[in-house]
């Protein structure tokens, strides 16, 4: 079944609850559209080629129709990126929107804890928030995968890099749904919820599993949607080369230590990555500005606290101190300040 036909029948569903989607045939109408085009030029030149027109009449046309869609094309800049934007933009806001509700519905203690329970009916047990995680985990990597599809088309049909340069462009504006720190939290959420001994339904026709995976002390979080891609999260924190303690995402989708992160963004643990300058850059990517919508992995803590509790443990000590001496630092230097020493 070809992945259009599969990602309609799927989708079906979630169109009907709502949910933005890509739509996939919408756009490749706007491609076939440029076809269109680019096989008028091309017969354009060959009647001027049976009329006998001059050379460099003949040149002119020929550099048109081969530059035509080979850059930037009339057709599909107007037409097709605008409405790829809007649709990945849309998806992506309703996929961090809903992980954000049911994270936090798992996560509340207390009066909140109630409050929100009583308000959410549909997920009061914890079988339905399984069930509503992997919805979401589906639904995230499903559209992700569409629209590198209709991106890869675009690139196959005009011979450019255009759909590569337009990728680029939606992880800088943070609307990479693979990017987003909520799937993270949300595989470590059904992987939590799952280990918990609750009986659920069956998996669905398209999800796989998600697992944690510990080789040679590197996890790695892994999800597969049936056989369309495998989602690969490194787990290893790439300033201390050691496993992430206490994880946060960078806006640009990088994973480390919060510590780490402090200490790359130039700040202490006690001001927080809030008031990280707008200069300073991912130790990865070399992105700037990504400190200060820093996302703490809750989920992902509780998962690696679990899984490895001996290692845990042992950076629990010692990051302990660190934050004890920091902290000691921090005051020292207010009191100081205070009394003019």
């Amino acid at each position: 079944m070809k992945f259009t036909k599969k990602y309609e029948e799927y989708m079906q569903g979630d169109r009907e609850k709502g949910l933005p989607l890509v739509g996939l045939k919408k756009l490749k109408k706007m491609l076939k559209a440029c076809r269109r085009e680019i096989e008028a030029h091309e017969n354009r030149i060959q009647e001027e080629r049976e009329i006998g027109e001059s050379s460099d009449s003949l040149e002119i046309v020929e550099n048109k129709c081969n530059n035509n869609c080979s850059g930037h094309c009339p057709v599909c800049d107007g037409t097709f990126f605008p409405s790829l934007l809007q649709e990945m933009s849309a998806v992506v806001g309703c996929f961090n929107e809903r992980a954000k509700k049911l994270l936090e519905l798992h996560l509340a203690s207390g009066f909140k804890k109630y409050v929100l329970w009583i308000v959410n009916k549909s997920h009061r047990n914890h079988g339905s928030l399984i069930q509503e995680g992997k919805n979401l985990v589906t639904y995230a990597i499903i559209n992700s995968v569409a629209m590198r599809k209709i991106l890869k088309k675009y690139d196959k049909m005009h011979h450019s890099t255009q759909g590569q340069a337009f990728k680029a462009k939606a992880q800088s504006l943070h609307i990479e749904i693979l990017q987003s720190p909520w799937l993270c939290e949300l595989m470590a959420f059904y992987i939590n919820l799952r280990n918990s001994k609750v009986n659920n339904k069956a998996p669905m026709e398209l999800f796989g599993d998600c697992s944690l995976t510990l080789e040679d002390n590197k996890p790695t979080l892994s999800c597969c949607l049936f056989e369309l891609l495998w989602v690969d999260i490194n787990l290893t924190c790439s300033i201390c080369l050691d496993m992430v303690f206490d994880a946060v995402s960078l806006s640009c989708g990088h994973i480390f230590c919060y510590m780490c992160c402090c200490s790359a963004a130039s700040v202490t643990i006690v001001d927080g990555l809030k008031v990280a300058a707008l200069k300073e850059k991912c130790p990865l990517c070399r992105r700037q500005g990504v400190y200060r919508g820093a996302v703490h992995l809750d989920e992902l803590n509780i998962l690696l606290r679990e899984s490895c509790p001996d290692e845990w443990e042992k950076r629990h000590q010692v990051e302990r101190l660190e934050r004890m001496r920091q902290v000691k630092e921090h005051w020292q230097l207010q009191y100081r300040a205070f009394v003019g020493i």
